[in-house]
């Protein structure tokens, strides 16, 4: 049975407390009234509960770190090398809309560098953590990314843009490039259980771009834990912070990072498909 550090026992905690109360506002989503203004006020509010929670909860086991949270952005602590990375409510539409898939994130960040994470879906109770040097776990199993060889086998999972969100044309592209090579994509709606299931096998591959910190943070220490490849669309090593995610195992990295470079020269210039570099591990930042 694998044993949690204090640093993930703290996490864990506050995660288990946050869920109680979503799960809750969770159950009232299909009673409220129809409409857009109701239901979508209803969420935003279990959103800033959660996070208000959290934020309580990590603050008191440890109150040298800072914050960077989804609703109330950045605060610094008294140790400035320090902070807590935190996505209250990961797949905030699909929560709206009564789907049960959606997540609390939570990330801790020293000296620049991603150290443990977990992921929490409270809906089927599967806690997925990590921390740098100890591996990936769901519960108490070890995770490992699948070991798929050919991308004529692999299901990949990526998030699409929305309503005055992202490029749109340029999303088509890569996911036409791709669909001529995998067994299928996937469109689930929450970053962080997207990167939990790569590093548990259920997915061979993922890559999104437009993304915050809080939606990767956590979820890539999985991925590299669990003995994936993380990094940028375009080859960059800061995943968390550069604003695109390509996270896969170690045989699939390099031949999707080639297919979505070689993507992103035609939609520019017409280019022929671009050879790309070798993967990199990363823990993130």
């Amino acid at each position: 049975m694998a044993t949690r550090s204090a640093l993930i026992n703290v996490m864990v905690r506050a995660a288990e407390k946050a869920a109680r109360g979503l799960v809750r506002d969770f159950g009232e989503v299909e009673h409220l009234q129809v409409s857009r203004k109701g239901p979508a006020d209803f969420v935003s509010q279990a959103d800033l509960k959660a996070e208000k929670l959290l934020r309580e909860e990590l603050q008191r086991a440890r109150p040298e770190f800072g914050f960077l949270m989804e609703e109330t952005g950045g605060s610094k602590g008294s140790d400035p090398t320090a902070r807590w990375i935190v996505d209250p409510l990961d797949g905030t539409t699909n929560f709206l809309h009564g789907l049960p898939h959606w997540a609390i994130s939570i990330a801790a960040e020293k000296n620049g560098e991603i150290v443990a994470g977990v992921v929490y879906e409270p809906v089927h109770d599967q806690m997925f953590w990590a921390e740098k040097g100890q591996g990936a776990f769901l519960n108490h199993q070890r995770l490992r990314v699948s070991e798929r060889r050919n991308m004529a086998d692999a299901l990949l999972a990526t998030g699409i843009p929305f309503k005055g969100r992202g490029d749109h044309q340029g999303f088509l592209v890569e996911a036409e490039a791709l669909m001529k090579e995998v067994a299928g994509i996937r469109r689930f709606g929450a970053a962080s259980l997207d990167l939990a299931y790569v590093a548990a096998g259920r997915y061979d591959g993922y890559w999104e771009r437009g993304l915050a910190p809080w939606d990767a943070a956590a979820g890539q220490l999985l991925v590299t834990e669990a003995g994936g490849f993380v990094g940028e669309i375009g080859g960059g090593r800061n995943p968390v912070f550069g604003g695109s995610i390509l996270a896969a195992n170690a045989h699939l990295h390099l031949p999707i990072a080639k297919i979505l470079r070689g993507a992103a020269d035609r939609k520019v210039t017409g280019a022929p498909t671009a050879t790309g570099t070798a993967p990199t591990r990363t823990t993130g930042v």
